[in-house]
């Protein structure tokens, strides 16, 4: 994959609404405060069957993903709950590196 190229995220909650929205928010804050840069789209987990890797680089979820995916999946509940938060934020900055 082209570096250059801007990293797409997918932001995934049970609604596409409430938790997805905070992680969100916290994740392109931590990566704004990295130098960091990635374009993102929001959808509830029943949606994620229409996405694939030419949506989204990787999946960010803070609920059960019941499907198989072409693209990774990091699990962002602990950003919520702040117990392990930092370690999924650099494991977020190191999929955006890779």
């Amino acid at each position: 994959m082209d570096k250059s190229k801007k990293k797409n995220i997918l932001f995934v909650c049970a609604t596409g609404i409430a938790t997805s929205t905070v992680v969100a928010e916290k994740t392109m804050g931590f990566l704004h405060d990295n130098n960091l840069d990635a374009d993102y789209i929001q959808t509830n987990v029943a949606s994620l069957p229409e996405y694939d890797s030419t949506d989204a680089d990787f999946i960010v979820s803070t609920t059960q993903v019941p499907y198989k995916m072409d693209i990774p999946v990091i699990n962002a509940l602990p950003i919520i709950t702040g117990i392990g938060a930092d370690k999924v934020l650099e494991d977020i900055k190191k999929q955006l590196e890779s």
